[in-house]
């Protein structure tokens, strides 16, 4: 069984990080646990923070991970998918809580490039890296499984 923690997807917009976010939340689920996804565009329309520069990203973050703690700390899986640009602030959040960093790369067009974070800083340590673009769904979650799995 794999333990309750927070798997948290990052990369640029078109990665797969809401794909693979209700991917993995549809089966936890059919492995009984309670699962609830924070997910950007929807963190967005439930605030009024519409802001894209480097203060408003950072608020919308730190928003994302005061959620995502709260509802861990209710005994829910915990899934964040969020572009999270700042590396020191996704560090930080590490140190707090059990999360499973999970960046997303992908070469292959997918419409999204013109929302890209011209500042993303990609993880260096302690975080599952994982090309959607070489790996089909499936092939995602179950690296992303193998890992839950190796951490238990």
């Amino acid at each position: 069984m794999i333990d309750h923690k927070i798997v948290w997807f990052t990369g640029q917009p078109g990665s797969g990080k809401t794909t693979l976010a209700t991917e993995l939340k549809s089966r936890l689920e059919k492995k009984s646990l309670n699962v609830i996804i924070v997910d950007g565009d929807d963190l967005r329309n439930i605030t009024t923070n519409k802001d894209y520069s480097r203060k408003g990203r950072e608020e919308n973050i730190k928003t994302a991970q005061k959620i995502a703690k709260f509802v861990f700390n209710k005994n829910f899986f915990t899934i964040v998918s969020l572009v999270a640009p700042y590396r020191s602030i996704r560090e930080n959040f590490k140190k707090d809580v059990p999360v499973l960093e999970v960046y997303l790369v992908t070469s292959e067009i997918r419409g999204r490039e013109h929302f890209f974070a011209s500042d993303y800083q990609k993880p260096n340590s302690n975080f599952l890296e994982i090309d959607t673009g070489e790996n089909s769904i499936d092939q995602c979650i179950d690296i992303i499984y193998d890992k839950l799995n190796a951490e238990r």
